[in-house]
């Protein structure tokens, strides 16, 4: 399944790593310090995906399976 590209949702993602740089120093890879936002009264980022290993994921399907018996 493609993704959509984070920074122009028109256009698919090639992986290009555009959005892991940082907005202060481009040739840098963001390290979280949140430099960028700056003083605000409030931050905030969104959130788009979680992603769960493997077996987390399987452990979750088998729960919900053992709650919801098929008869």
């Amino acid at each position: 399944m493609n993704k959509k590209c984070i920074l122009e949702p028109e256009k698919q993602c090639i992986e290009c790593g555009s959005c892991d740089r940082c907005d202060l120093d481009e040739n840098n890879i963001c390290n979280n310090c949140c430099r960028c936002l700056g003083e605000a009264d409030y931050s905030a980022i969104e959130i788009t995906e979680i992603i769960l290993p493997k077996e987390v994921k399987m452990k979750w399907k088998r729960k919900k399976s053992h709650r919801n018996p098929i008869h």
